[in-house]
């Protein structure tokens, strides 16, 4: 084993000592989401922390074909087409097509959501396809996605349940494989992840009206793992050279070795996934956009959390401990 005054000599960043800037940041980075969600849940109909997608409240999406590039201006004037035809609280989103075939006649996708239409509501069917035809003459409806009310409920409870599942299933690992400190700290370091990446979206939903889907909650559970072994690789290397420099080192000094010692594989890991992920978010389809994004803004503040997060809460709670006693 090396010599531990050689190993705190080759920090590449002294984590303990500016552990008071990383709670900081961290305050810096969950607050604003925190407040936007707070906002969203008193304005929004439905008391949601974040826009809700068709996913989960059920309703009827109608996508139309056009063959030019649909403005801004030009969907305030649907939506006022729509709302005079009797259609309530239409919701209407563009989707620009950037096709490499110069022969394709569809350069932009209306999506337009409202209230949930069954197969024998055929006259609110004409009334939306009659609004957007009398603006675009050329428009087709090239896809009608409908989710009931009850459903949407259904699929609501099953993803928070799958949800509240990962987290029960982590704290019990994290509790069997190391101390209890050790664990609340990953638990901590894992609502920092989950609370981020839900503020992003609860700001994404009240500046941009990005919803939320079912894809989402994929997004969050994958980023709760990635986020989980990170710090359990973190964890790992503190409990072995707990195990070696105990006697000789405060605890303090153990955690940046371990951390400096894990932190280039953390970096490595996460941005050849970013890489990966980023080429997916600009040329992969429209549907998958959202999902992506969630990924890698969970992946990033995830890399993070496991290095100046979970590792400083330790420190924190031992100091703690050390002053108790």
């Amino acid at each position: 084993m090396a010599n531990p005054t050689v190993e705190t000599k080759k920090h590449l960043i002294d984590i303990v000592k500016y552990r008071a800037w990383w709670i900081v940041l961290s305050a810096v980075l969950v607050l604003p989401g925190v407040v936007a969600m707070i906002y969203s849940s008193i304005t929004y109909p439905n008391h949601a922390p974040l826009k809700v997608g068709i996913d989960y409240t059920g309703g009827t999406i109608l996508q139309y074909s056009v063959d030019k590039k649909i403005t801004n201006k030009e969907v305030t004037q649907v939506g006022t087409k729509l709302e005079n035809a009797g259609i309530e609280n239409p919701y209407i989103q563009i989707i620009n097509v950037n096709s490499v075939n110069k022969d394709n006649k569809i350069k932009s996708i209306l999506s337009i959501r409202t209230k949930f239409i069954g197969e024998k509501d055929t006259q609110e069917l004409e009334k939306i396809s009659n609004a957007v035809t009398s603006k675009y003459q050329n428009s087709q409806l090239i896809q009608i996605s409908s989710i009931g009310p009850t459903l949407g409920g259904e699929l609501f409870k099953n993803s928070m349940f799958a949800v509240l599942l990962a987290f029960i299933g982590i704290v019990a690992y994290m509790t069997i494989r190391f101390k209890l400190d050790f664990a609340i700290a990953a638990i901590i370091s894992l609502l920092h992840d989950a609370l981020f990446v839900l503020g992003m979206f609860s700001i994404f939903g009240l500046l941009f009206h990005v919803e939320i889907d079912g894809l989402f909650i994929t997004a969050i559970l994958t980023v709760i793992g990635f986020s989980s072994h990170d710090t359990i690789v973190v964890f790992d290397r503190i409990r072995e050279n707990l195990r070696y420099y105990s006697k000789k080192m405060s605890f303090g000094e153990i955690v940046n070795i371990s951390v400096n010692q894990t932190f280039a594989r953390s970096i490595n890991t996460s941005m050849t996934t970013l890489i990966t992920l980023t080429a997916l978010y600009f040329f992969g389809g429209v549907t998958t956009k959202d999902f992506v994004l969630a990924m890698i803004l969970g992946i990033a503040i995830g890399t993070y959390s496991s290095i100046f997060f979970a590792s400083i809460l330790i420190v924190f709670w031992r100091e703690r401990k050390v002053k108790k006693s």
